[in-house]
């Protein structure tokens, strides 16, 4: 299998740590749509990013409900570190001492404000929030991972829908020496029955016109029950849905997923021609777990990309 297989149902994340203080984490998730339906969920802060996230993953997928979400959050090792300046907190009660002389009335400060004016975070240049690029880059990172998903949970749906395929050869193989041996069958019973015709006459009906008439009601009964044409055309459907889920789409561009719902219509139309058609209980049970088949493929057709 080439990995051209893609389901429509996947997750990753990405997450890209700024310093000590904040994290930053993409979450890509999506499930199944009949069209390409994105939705991002950004801070306000970021919300410039969605037009190139935009083109980033329209780039990638052709089918899905999908969701962006840019999630921050504070890291384990976000707590700051106070450091005391003893020479601020000295100027400050010299400078509160000076002020007292002035204005007696004056409220002191309190050992909250000194350490709200007299103390310093530990901060660095690596907690400054990350650039665009590197967002982008997370991104791209995380889209990677999440293609991968898909393309393994495709392969996935792949195998399980060949199965279905080689099953429903094998019903088709079934059914292809069923129709001569039925046409046989009723050829000489068609015989027979004109057969008796002419000995009950007493010699009104002559023997040749009787068998000229039961060729011609077996003829008639041959193209009734003819399902040659179907069951041809069913080989030629599996061909292409095995040639697609192992190979991929010949032409660029195609959307495999719809490509295959198109090849499961025709089938489920060939099934229903060849049901219709059955002279025999065994040939409609065939037809009848082509159909379970062919319902069991269409299933998983629609998770397909």
């Amino acid at each position: 299998m080439n990995g051209a297989v893609y389901s429509m149902t996947g997750f990753a994340t990405g997450t890209l740590t700024t310093g000590t203080s904040l994290g930053f984490t993409f979450d890509i998730r999506s499930v199944n749509s009949r069209f390409l339906d994105l939705s991002f969920k950004l801070p306000d802060s970021y919300r410039h990013l969605e037009v190139k996230l935009r083109e980033a993953v329209t780039g990638r997928l052709k089918r899905g409900k999908c969701e962006i979400r840019l999630n921050t959050q504070a890291t384990a090792g976000s707590v700051s570190t106070v450091t005391l300046d003893m020479t601020r907190i000295a100027n400050l009660l010299t400078q509160q001492a000076q002020i007292l002389a002035l204005a007696p009335n004056a409220a002191a400060l309190s050992v909250a404000d000194i350490l709200a004016l007299a103390s310093s975070k530990g901060e660095s240049s690596a907690d400054a929030p990350p650039s665009d690029a590197a967002l982008l880059g997370l991104m791209q990172t995380t889209l990677d991972d999440f293609m991968q998903a898909r393309n393994l949970e495709g392969g996935r749906l792949a195998a399980v829908m060949l199965a279905q395929v080689q099953s429903l050869r094998e019903q088709r193989t079934a059914v292809i020496p069923l129709i001569p041996s039925l046409i046989e069958l009723q050829r000489q019973k068609f015989l027979q029955k004109f057969g008796d015709a002419v000995a009950d006459s007493g010699g009104k009906i002559s023997a040749s016109s009787a068998e000229e008439r039961a060729l011609a009601e077996a003829t008639a009964f041959a193209l009734r029950i003819d399902v040659t044409e179907e069951v041809n055309r069913l080989g030629s459907h599996l061909d292409e849905i095995e040639s697609l889920l192992t190979k991929g789409p010949d032409k660029k561009g195609t959307e495999l997923g719809k490509r295959l719902e198109f090849l499961i219509q025709e089938l489920q139309r060939e099934a229903n021609t060849l049901g219709s058609k059955s002279a025999t209980l065994e040939t409609t049970k065939i037809a009848v777990e082509m159909k379970v088949l062919i319902e069991q493929l269409r299933e998983q057709v629609q998770n397909i990309e």
